[in-house]
């Protein structure tokens, strides 16, 4: 039988824009998820993401039979994170892909700026609020992004994912799956508290990173590894790596369970 792993999308990145590394953890692994985080009225976004968290616990609760390999990149990671302290018994481990644990740097940062009211602009939020969100038709939306900088790295497969089951029919036309203003509300809700669970966690984790992420820094590393004691493994790629390759990615991911079993 598959081990079953629970797998969290990035903001803005629906779960089905992952289907090419779904496939490639085939079949030693099943994959399970929520579509569209942030999205069900049950489960509204608020700062620390509280009830994302609950989202994510109530599904695992109610679609796995035993405990799950929790899977997360970028804000699926931290909420995976999260989920794990908070219900330990319900993961066997976590694998974060680019979703680094802050440390008491960058969690101050964070705490200031939404103090002073430019949380905005230390995260993508400013730009969640200006996206285009609509198109004459699934073609016009596919154009828009191949040309987009952010997009030219995917897997064409991935690509074609993401506009195709990221985008919905409304009244003729093209519009984005993933509420903008969710999107934007994610990301001003960023926790700025990780380090009140330093010594919390209590499943075997592990950390892949990307080359060029640029949201990694060398004393959030540090954190993770002395603090979380997190097992921690590069990759080649950007902030976005499981999108651009994602069969390497679901290599990486078996490696990293491997060190996990075998630490």
């Amino acid at each position: 039988m598959p081990e079953p792993i629970h797998f969290s999308h990035a903001n803005s990145f629906p779960a089905s824009s992952y289907r090419k590394l779904f496939a490639a953890l085939a079949p030693e692994f099943e994959v399970g998820y929520i579509e569209t985080l942030g999205h069900d009225p049950r489960y509204p976004v608020s700062d620390g993401w509280p009830h994302l968290v609950q989202q994510t616990l109530d599904y695992i609760t109610l679609h796995y039979r035993e405990p799950v390999i929790g899977v997360g990149h970028s804000l699926g990671g931290f909420l995976t994170f999260l989920s794990a302290v908070a219900r330990p018994e319900l993961f066997k481990a976590i694998v974060l892909l680019d979703s680094p644990i802050f440390g008491r740097r960058m969690s101050t940062l964070l705490y200031l700026s939404k103090r002073l009211g430019i949380i905005e602009h230390v995260t993508p939020g400013r730009g969640a609020r200006a996206r285009r969100n609509d198109w004459p038709d699934l073609p016009s939306a596919m154009q828009h992004f191949a040309e987009k900088a952010l997009f030219r790295a995917l897997d064409p497969d991935c690509l074609c994912d993401y506009v195709t089951y990221g985008t919905v029919e409304h009244n003729g036309r093209r519009r984005l799956l993933f509420q903008s203003d969710i999107e934007y509300q994610i990301y001003c809700g960023l926790p700025h508290d990780f380090p009140r669970h330093n010594g919390r966690l209590q499943v075997p984790a592990g950390f892949i990173g990307g080359r060029r992420s640029n949201v990694i820094y060398r004393s959030d590393l540090r954190h993770m590894r002395q603090n979380l004691g997190m097992v921690l493994q590069s990759f080649d790629g950007s902030h976005l790596f499981p999108l651009e390759k994602p069969q390497a990615t679901a290599d990486a991911i078996r490696l990293m369970l491997t060190r996990l079993r075998n630490s």
